[in-house]
């Protein structure tokens, strides 16, 4: 049984050009997502899924130096990307991650692969988007299924969030409150949908979901550069992010104002006509 971890990675950001390969520290951005992810205990293997655009010729140069596995699919259809990359690496559990969350948290990943596999889920998250809702701050986003539902959802899913966000397919029929956090409910939500997929939400212990350490823009850049430079070793949980920020909450501000992005959010190539 191969846990891989899948990484998305793409140059042409539309709100800051390249993020993915913006240093933080010593390092790009990318390499701390690599680098945070390998120390999660149970993954097999890490692999960066690219694009065929000349834009992203970058990042797998960037792979090539690295030694990192690195996978070029389609620009648009993530979820073919996903699909290919994971059919190409012979995985039979996949762990999305994206490449604009430096601080992917070792330990929290470790954890949803273990309930994910106790619970003998098909998909299994630490976050969902609205209205579902989240509990842990953007920015720590783990998303882990098998092969069978990614295969399922490739072959069924048509609408064009599901295809550029990859896994809307597993959640998007699901009942807010079957799932949605609540104070002194179990951290660990499981329930069936109407398409039949076993899911699980894991929560943190309390809602600190409208914290933001995802890098979407500039402000965004700067505050991981910020948390970086204060944290020094590559090693900090997220746990001490939080801490630093309730200490120094004027570094909070820097991206305070950023609108995050939704689920429905999709490139307007991939709609149809």
């Amino acid at each position: 049984m191969t846990t891989l971890a899948i990484i998305q990675a793409r140059m042409a950001s539309s709100r800051l050009p390249g993020k993915v390969l913006k240093p933080i520290a010593d390092r790009p951005m990318l390499g701390w997502v690599v680098a945070r992810a390998h120390r999660a205990r149970l993954l097999d293997g890490v692999v960066v899924a690219t694009t065929t655009d000349a834009s992203d010729d970058a990042v797998a140069a960037w792979c090539a130096r690295e030694g990192i596995p690195c996978y070029r699919g389609h620009p648009l259809d993530v979820l073919d990307r996903y699909y290919q990359a994971a059919m190409a690496y012979d995985a039979d559990v996949v762990v999305r991650l994206t490449a604009d969350c430096p601080f992917l948290d070792a330990d929290l990943l470790d954890d949803l692969l273990a309930r994910f596999a106790e619970a003998g889920a098909d998909f299994a998250a630490n976050r969902l988007p609205e209205p579902w809702g989240r509990s842990f701050p953007i920015g720590l986003d783990a998303e882990v299924f098998t092969l069978p539902a990614l295969q399922r959802a490739w072959e069924e899913a048509t609408a064009p969030h599901q295809r550029e966000h990859v896994t809307p397919y597993f959640y998007d029929d699901v009942p807010v409150e079957a799932l949605h956090f609540r104070a002194h409910a179990p951290r660990w939500r499981e329930t069936i949908t109407p398409r039949g997929f076993r899911i699980a939400l894991l929560h943190a212990a309390e809602d600190w979901g409208s914290l933001r350490w995802t890098v979407d823009t500039p402000e965004d850049l700067a505050l991981a550069q910020a948390i970086a430079a204060a944290l020094g070793a590559e090693t900090f949980g997220w746990e001490d992010i939080r801490r630093l920020l309730e200490n120094r909450p004027e570094l909070a501000q820097i991206n305070a104002h950023v609108r995050h992005k939704t689920h429905r959010d999709v490139d307007d190539r991939l709609r149809k006509p």
